[in-house]
């Protein structure tokens, strides 16, 4: 005989400012639908979105992707001086270039890899015992 265990659906996070069925909308959203669904949520709401799909590490890019339809204010509002930061990384540009070194730095060499792992061997370095009071002497260790 098998037994049954009852099952129950997800249990609503009770941070999340939303429904759970808008936030399983706005999960599944496209970039093309989501300002549509957006724009039906109040400002402060859309801004406690924001920064609740931000503080969640699966859900970071979406939250950045819901603050750029938020006003910085809105986000200072909700959470505070970390709102400033939210909205900051939101209108960040992807992808900016990283600058090219300047004229007046030369550039680094690139480093050698040697593939030859066991084989190649560093040449062995000259060691002096006596250091510079050694003078002529020799040391025979026979």
């Amino acid at each position: 005989m098998s037994q049954s265990h009852p099952t129950t659906a997800a249990e609503p996070d009770r941070e999340c400012p939303v429904p759970m069925e808008l936030l399983g909308e706005v999960y599944r959203a496209d970039d093309y639908d989501l300002p549509y669904i957006l724009e039906e949520i109040e400002p402060l709401t859309r801004a406690k979105l924001a920064a609740y799909l931000y503080s969640k590490s699966h859900m970071h890019q979406l939250g950045l992707k819901v603050a750029r339809s938020c006003e910085r204010e809105d986000l200072i509002k909700v959470v505070g001086e970390i709102g400033s930061v939210i909205y900051g990384q939101a209108h960040l540009k992807p992808g900016a270039p990283v600058e090219a070194p300047s004229e007046d730095v030369p550039a680094k060499a690139p480093k050698k890899v040697s593939l030859g792992g066991a084989q190649a061997k560093p040449p062995a370095k000259k060691i002096s015992l006596g250091g510079s009071q050694a003078g002529g002497r020799k040391f025979d260790f026979d």
